[in-house]
C-alpha cells in the first residue's frame, strides 16, 4: 500500500489530505519547517517531521504544497531517495540550475517528479499537439486587483485605481516565472507542456471588473488551434489559492495509486 507525504500545512495541504481521505487513501506524514511541527501536527492531524530524509523513509509518495521554496529545498532530497514527488510548484523550474539539480537526483536515486496540472486544464491536448508541431503558444493570465497584490504589478500599476484591464507583464514564460514566484505557476505548466520556457508568450492582466482568475490557452501548429479558457473559484480557506490547483494534486496522487489511469 502507497504511503503518502504532504510538504506544507497550508490550505492547500489541508485540502489535499482531506480529499485523499474522502477518497479511501490517508497522508501518512507532514513535513514542516523546524520549530513549526507541532503547528503542522495540529492542523493536518497526521505524524510531523521536519527534514526531507526522514519524510522519505516514511513515504512513497509525497504531494509537495510549499510553494516554489519547498520544491528547491526538498525536491532533490526526495527524488535521489527514489520517492514519487507530485508538485504544484511549477513555476520553480524556470531555475535551469533547479531543473539539473531535480534530474540528477532522479536519475541517481529513481525517483519521479510528477507536475500537478495546478489551475488549468487543456495540457494534455496541448502536450498531444506538440508532437506534430506547435508554431504559437500563448497564455494569458487575468486576476482582479487585490489576486495581484504582493508582486511586482503593484510596481507597474497602480492597483487601487485601475478602472480598466491593463496589462502589467508581457514576455516569455520564463520571465513571468521568475518574477511572479506566487503567481505563474500556470504559465510554467502551459510552457513546460507546450513550447518551452523561452518560447511561450505570457501576457499578465489586471482587471478591475473580473470576480474569478481567469486562464487562457492559445496554441496554433500542425494540429490546427486550440482556444481554451477556464475561470476559477478560490479555496474558501485561502482566497489566495486556487481551487482546481489543490484538486489537481489529488488527481495526481489518485493516479498513482490506480490501475487504470486517465
Amino acid at each position: 500500500m502507497t504511503s503518502i507525504g504532504i510538504i506544507g500545512f497550508g490550505a492547500i495541504a489541508q485540502y489535499v489530505a482531506r480529499e485523499l481521505e474522502r477518497g479511501g487513501l490517508r497522508a501518512a506524514v507532514v513535513l514542516a519547517r523546524p520549530g513549526r511541527e507541532d503547528a503542522a501536527r495540529a492542523a493536518m492531524q497526521i505524524e510531523a517531521v521536519t527534514d526531507a530524509d526522514a519524510l522519505a523513509e516514511r513515504a512513497d509518495l509525497v504531494i509537495d504544497c510549499a510553494g516554489h521554496a519547498g520544491l528547491a529545498a526538498h525536491g532533490p532530497t526526495l527524488l535521489g531517495a527514489g520517492t514519487r514527488l507530485v508538485t504544484l510548484s511549477l513555476g520553480a523550474l524556470a531555475d535551469e540550475a533547479l531543473v539539473g539539480a531535480l534530474e540528477a537526483a532522479a536519475r541517481r536515486g529513481g525517483g519521479v517528479l510528477q507536475l500537478a496540472s495546478g489551475a488549468i486544464g487543456a495540457l494534455d491536448a496541448l502536450a498531444a499537439a506538440r508532437v506534430g508541431g506547435l508554431d504559437v503558444v500563448r497564455y494569458t493570465g487575468t486576476k482582479p486587483p487585490r489576486g495581484w497584490a504582493g508582486s511586482p504589478a503593484e510596481e507597474a500599476l497602480d492597483l487601487g485605481a485601475l478602472t480598466q484591464a491593463e496589462a502589467h507583464f508581457t514576455g516569455t514564460a520564463r520571465a513571468a516565472a521568475l518574477a511572479y514566484p506566487k503567481n505563474a505557476n500556470v504559465a510554467a505548466a502551459v510552457a513546460l507542456t507546450g513550447r518551452g520556457f523561452d518560447a511561450t508568450e505570457v501576457r499578465l492582466i489586471a482587471d478591475p471588473a473580473a470576480t474569478q482568475n481567469t486562464h487562457r490557452i492559445e496554441a496554433e501548429g500542425a494540429f490546427g488551434r486550440l482556444d481554451v479558457t477556464i475561470s476559477g473559484h478560490a479555496l474558501p480557506d485561502n482566497p489566495r489559492s486556487s481551487a482546481l490547483a489543490a484538486m489537481s494534486a489529488v488527481h495526481a496522487a489518485r493516479r498513482e495509486t490506480e490501475w487504470m489511469r486517465l
